[in-house]
């Protein structure tokens, strides 16, 4: 294993962090704290109480979500993608770098970068309302896994797309809504049986459920399913990588 080589990845997306310090981290802290506040204001003054838990209090861990998935993807996306539009990513290709450890320095980074950004939202979020986390390992490793997901996920999309308007459709048009309707805002028993059926076909809620849950022991679904969800899209995901590296999809042709 080379070591210094995904020493060197890792450092170089990370200095890119804190160089648009404004736009990696500040601006969606931001962005979060006004979902916070109009969510937790105008709704919150409505319902006061989801499953025993106050309404701003509840929706703490789908912001949290919200921002690690679609900053995960970002980060992992634009991270790969850079080198291909200029061109640099033959040298990375080119130089005596395993496939595996160019793909731990890439999503590596970004997932460091969402795992840091999730942990200030949450401390943000405290400022708010009172929060207390029932199960603070089973947290982390929600927070882990699913920023490491969805970085590997990011990174597919960033070798797939061919121009800036690629990169950004998924996150978009499928990643965004999806996490909106995955019980970021509201418990899915909340919906009539029919539409609860519908949505438990979201793979997000298995994300947002078990992450809730390590909060406040209140779940949509089983966690076992949860996880079970998340390590299933993580294996997907590697598998998807691994066959872009040894067939040269978008990279050697």
């Amino acid at each position: 294993m080379n070591y210094r080589a995904i020493r060197a990845i890792y450092l170089f997306e990370m200095a890119r962090t804190w160089r648009t310090l404004l736009q990696s981290i500040v601006s969606p802290v931001v962005s979060t704290s006004l979902y916070f506040v109009v969510f937790g204001a105008a709704i919150g003054s409505r319902i006061t109480e989801v499953e025993g838990v106050s309404y701003g209090t509840f929706i703490v861990p789908g912001l949290v979500m919200l921002a690690v998935l679609t900053q995960s993807i970002s980060n992992a996306s634009f991270g790969i993608y850079f080198p291909k539009f200029v061109g640099t990513i033959y040298e990375i290709l080119s130089a005596p770098i395993s496939y595996l450890e160019i793909v731990i320095g890439y999503v590596g980074a970004a997932a460091t970068k969402s795992i840091i950004l999730g942990l200030i939202i949450l401390a943000t979020a405290g400022l708010f309302v009172p929060l207390h986390i029932q199960h603070p390992v089973w947290m982390l490793t929600f927070l882990v896994l699913t920023a490491v997901t969805f970085s590997l996920f990011g990174f597919i999309i960033g070798i797939w797309a061919d121009g800036f308007e690629k990169l950004q459709m998924i996150p978009m048009l499928v990643v965004t809504p999806l996490t909106f309707l995955g019980g970021s805002f509201y418990s899915v028993n909340m919906l009539p049986s029919g539409w609860r059926t519908i949505t438990l076909l979201n793979p997000v809620v298995y994300l947002i459920s078990g992450f809730r849950w390590s909060f406040y022991e209140i779940a949509d679904v089983s966690v076992v399913l949860s996880l079970g969800m998340t390590v299933g899209f993580l294996v997907a995901c590697m598998a998807v990588v691994a066959w872009i590296f040894r067939t040269g999809y978008r990279l050697k042709n």
